[in-house]
């Protein structure tokens, strides 16, 4: 007979755990921070180094202050351009090597440009640690001399396909468009999209693009974030060394908040050629990111439609059956933010109808107000977040890099937690009267070609910019060109490329080990990161027992078991286990079958009574089970 096994994936937050100590061990949590140290290089960049010595990995995150906030109407699109020219060459590194070298190191690489800024990221073994500085900084700094003019070109290809890919030939591509255009004047810098507009891209010069680096790509408008198995004193000399003679560049004054009112609510269809189903957004302008009221309004869009029980989630799906979904969240930039209501209903489905149901919806929690025991639940379930996003070396450096540039403090993560955990009812109710309820907004309704009968009645054709698609048009493609020449940068260091560090050896975490009285076998990995606890419970069985003529029987098992319990509805169970901050999950393969989760440390034991009861007395709901 094949044994059930139960792994604890991460450890409690004390040592020498077994499986009957769990709830001492709860009572000993402390209060979580990421720890760093910050220092600023004469140049102005401003450098933050994590140590986590749990794998012999480093991640590299560098953040630029500049999105397409920074560009100007007929010049959209250039900060996620000028991204795209990064990686193709710099002055000390071969060409290419970005692209080739990072991942022959068993490393990986990117980069992303939102409306606010631009980051690029690595992660590599230890080992390849200065040699990811040597490529990062000499894409920071050294690469505008090798920019041609066949270089610019490729690109410009590149990224203009990349629009055609993900916005003009994707269901709902434009409804970011419509939305920026209607909610922000003319000359606010949210007006347009980051990937811009395709006559702007092609209009882009050599010039346009040397100029943006020398405004923009200064080490005084930047902030360096060093993450993982590193050494910090070390670290610091390497910092100075690959990245200290990068030109400060010249000041770049920031742009003050800028949020938005509408004088009146703004109702736009646009039929789309590639959407199967009626979309409805409704975008209400909020605060910025930062702004205290930020936090209020993300625990509203919690409350709005983020369980079975919430009143958005029982007009339009529950009881309406208009869509599988509704999601209502905020959504804050840097100089402006967005309470954003989002339902891509069913087929066929009339959007005022939808829209209805959100109306009454509203009603419903007006009358019904906050209820402490949702607002407790949201909280821990935002606290299990926080935790989660901050759990490998890349999202730490993420984290800081962001909050060090936009904030000021790279820590700011202890705060956020603060000040989520110190909302009340009260506030909720404010900042829903205050941002949305009888206030104007941005309503869009996109629907299927020839579907126009779905949209919100006594709506206005959006207005947007579709390509022309010709025939028989040259190709688009043009020559590799030469390498450019150009005089190196002098520098008072060699910057070739540094051989390997010695080669990290993996160490292997201590399994503990335990037999329950039933027989099943427990093992656990003791974690002292962050206050999560991972767990698996792997049961023998799966999709080989299924009967014949009835496969997908296990299947349809693993969807019902978190449909309640003989004690609790579906919406019950799922406020009791948001109410311990804990993700339960269930799943078939081939020969086994799993129930695995995470849940806040200090909430552990009560989470497992729930994993129990799931297990030993499922509910059996035929209902649940037609669904």
């Amino acid at each position: 007979m094949r044994k059930l096994y139960f792994f604890l994936l991460s450890g409690l937050l004390s040592s020498g755990i077994s499986v009957g100590q769990c709830s001492e061990a709860t009572q000993q949590i402390p209060e979580f921070e990421l720890d760093y140290e910050k220092f600023t290089l004469d140049n102005g960049l401003e450098v933050i180094l994590h140590e986590d010595h749990s794998d012999p990995i480093v991640a590299v995150a560098t953040m630029m202050h500049v999105g397409s906030n920074r560009e100007k109407p007929g010049k959209t699109g250039f900060a996620h351009f000028f991204e795209h020219m990064s990686f193709n060459d710099s002055e000390n590194v071969p060409v290419g090597a970005n692209r080739k070298m990072i991942p022959e190191w068993g490393g990986s690489r990117n980069g992303g440009t939102w409306s606010d800024g631009t980051v690029y990221y690595e992660v590599v073994p230890k080992d390849a640690f200065e040699k990811i500085l040597w490529i990062d900084s000499d894409r920071f700094g050294y690469m505008i001399n090798t920019v041609t003019q066949a270089a610019l070109d490729r690109e410009k290809q590149v990224v203009k396909n990349e629009k055609r890919q993900r916005v003009d030939n994707a269901p709902y591509g434009y409804t970011d468009e419509i939305i920026r255009k209607n909610l922000y004047p003319k000359d606010h810098p949210y007006n347009w999209t980051v990937i811009g507009q395709l006559p702007d891209l092609q209009s882009a010069t050599l010039e346009d693009v040397k100029e943006f680096y020398k405004q923009y790509y200064g080490a005084a408008n930047a902030s360096l974030v060093i993450a993982g198995d590193i050494q910090i004193e070390e670290t610091k000399k390497l910092v100075r060394q690959w990245f200290g003679e990068i030109p400060s560049g010249p000041d770049v004054e920031p742009i003050e908040a800028m949020p938005v009112e509408l004088e009146t609510t703004k109702n736009l269809y646009f039929e789309d050629n590639f959407a199967k189903l009626p979309e409805l957004r409704m975008v209400y302008p909020t605060v910025q990111d930062y702004d205290e009221d930020m936090y209020a309004l993300q625990i509203l869009g919690q409350l709005l439609s983020g369980s079975k029980k919430s009143p958005l989630y029982q007009t339009v799906v529950e009881e309406s059956k208009f869509a599988p979904r509704i999601s209502t969240y905020q959504s804050s930039s840097e100089l402006a933010g967005e309470f954003v209501l989002r339902v891509r209903a069913n087929a066929e489905v009339d959007l005022d109808s939808v829209r209805n149901a959100i109306q009454n919806g509203f009603k419903r929690f007006e009358n019904a107000g906050v209820s402490e025991d949702d607002l407790k639940r949201i909280k821990a379930e935002l606290e299990t977040q926080l935790y989660q996003g901050v759990s490998t070396v890349l999202n730490k450096a993420f984290q800081l890099v962001q909050d060090n540039e936009f904030n000021g403090d790279p820590g700011y993560l202890t705060k956020t937690a603060e000040l989520t955990n110190k909302v009340t009812s009260a506030d909720v109710m404010r900042v829903y009267n205050k941002y949305i309820k009888d206030q104007h907004y941005i309503m869009t309704s996109v629907v299927p070609k020839g579907s126009l009968d779905l949209a919100i009645e006594n709506s206005e054709e959006a207005d947007v910019w579709i390509e022309e698609v010709k025939k028989d048009v040259a190709s688009e493609e043009v020559s590799q060109g030469e390498e450019a020449v150009y005089d190196k940068t002098p520098s008072k260091y060699d910057r070739s490329e540094p051989d390997f560090g010695d080669l990290p050896l993996f160490k292997s975490p201590e399994i503990w080990t335990a037999e329950l009285k039933n027989g099943m076998q427990v093992y656990g990995i003791e974690n002292n990161e962050i206050p999560l606890v991972e767990f698996d419970i792997t049961i023998p069985g799966g999709q080989r027992l299924d009967p014949n003529g009835k496969e997908g029987v296990s299947y349809l098992l693993s969807d019902l078991m978190l449909q309640g319990t003989a004690t609790k509805t579906p919406a019950e169970l799922e406020e009791a286990l948001g109410l311990l901050g804990a993700n339960v999950y269930i799943s078939t393969g081939n020969e086994d079958f799993r129930i695995s989760g995470t849940c806040l440390s200090k909430n552990f034991e009560g989470t497992m009574k729930f994993v129990e009861e799931i297990l030993m007395e499922p509910r059996w709901d035929v209902t649940e089970l037609s669904h």
